[in-house]
């Protein structure tokens, strides 16, 4: 009899710890959401909207200058065809940006101040590193020469980004993105 109980608790056991397991691998198949944003506690300089999970006004994501910061800067070297020689741009990627707002499409497409709007993959921004600028060697970009943001593609890194279609890409004073 002793052998029976011990059987039957086992049992138990077994099945409890597989409850368990079942119940993890389920949590882990779940994705987890990005954290809430939080407000903009300055001017707002960058408005993403679309197709996005993580919002902080209506139905858009708001960012100021240090929300943007504190998502985690990078920076690289390259020349552009705006600037004469290389030019160090400091910013966000554009990988971190969208996966702090939830992204979920395939493109995105930039708005600027002045009007100009370009549709880029978002497969761009993970296979060419490419920053939302908000520095150009050390400085914050005032908005009469390309600031406040600047997507930017590393040039230099590979021949294939020096073609007019990742220079058209490369939008500057951008004030929204739309996730589509």
């Amino acid at each position: 009899m002793h052998t029976g109980i011990s059987r039957r608790r086992f049992a138990g056991l077994l099945s409890a710890a597989a409850t368990l397991a079942a119940t993890r691998l389920a949590e882990a198949a779940v994705p987890a959401q990005p954290p809430a944003l939080a407000q903009p506690e300055d001017k707002t300089i960058l408005t993403v909207s679309g197709k996005i999970s993580v919002f902080n006004k209506d139905d858009t994501a708001q960012f100021d200058r240090g929300m943007l910061e504190a998502l985690g800067m990078v920076s690289f070297s390259t020349t552009t065809p705006w600037y004469n020689g290389p030019v160090t741009f400091e910013g966000v990627p554009m990988v971190k940006l969208l996966k702090a707002v939830g992204a979920s499409g395939d493109h995105v497409t930039a708005l600027a101040l002045n009007d100009y709007s370009t549709d880029i993959p978002i497969e761009d921004f993970a296979k060419y590193n490419v920053i939302l600028a908000l520095k150009r060697d050390g400085n914050y970009m005032p908005v009469r020469d390309k600031g406040p943001l600047f997507i930017v593609y590393p040039f230099d890194s590979n021949p294939e980004l020096q073609e007019h279609k990742y220079y058209a890409r490369a939008a500057w004073q951008v004030s929204r993105l739309v996730v589509k």
